[in-house]
C-alpha cells in the first residue's frame, strides 16, 4: 500500500515544504503533494513555490507569530538552496 509519505516522497520537494503548500492553498497533504509535483515541473512553478513559502511567512509575521514565521524561514532557505531557479530574477 502506498502511504503519504510515498507519496510526498515521490515529488521534488520536502515534507516541510509540502506542508507549507498545505498551508498556503488550505489544501490536505495529499493534495499538496499533488500541486507541488505539478508545480515544479510548470514554467515557472517553482518561482510560484517560492512566493507561496514567502506569503507564508508575511501572513505568520503579520499575526506575530515569529516561530512559524522562524520555521518558514528555513523552508524557504533550503528550497531556494535545493531549487535557485526559484529565486526572483534567477535566470529561466
Amino acid at each position: 500500500m502506498i502511504t503519504l509519505d510515498d507519496i510526498m516522497d515521490m515529488t521534488e520537494l520536502s515534507h516541510e515544504e509540502i506542508a507549507s503548500i498545505a498551508e498556503h492553498e488550505a489544501l490536505p497533504p495529499l493534495n499538496a503533494a499533488a500541486l507541488a509535483d505539478r508545480l515544479m515541473h510548470m514554467h515557472h512553478g517553482p518561482q510560484r513555490v517560492q512566493q507561496m513559502i514567502c506569503e507564508d511567512i508575511r501572513a505568520a509575521l503579520h499575526r506575530d507569530d515569529l516561530n512559524h514565521a522562524r520555521e518558514l524561514f528555513v523552508v524557504l532557505h533550503h528550497f531556494l538552496k535545493d531549487h535557485p531557479e526559484a529565486a526572483h530574477g534567477a535566470q529561466p
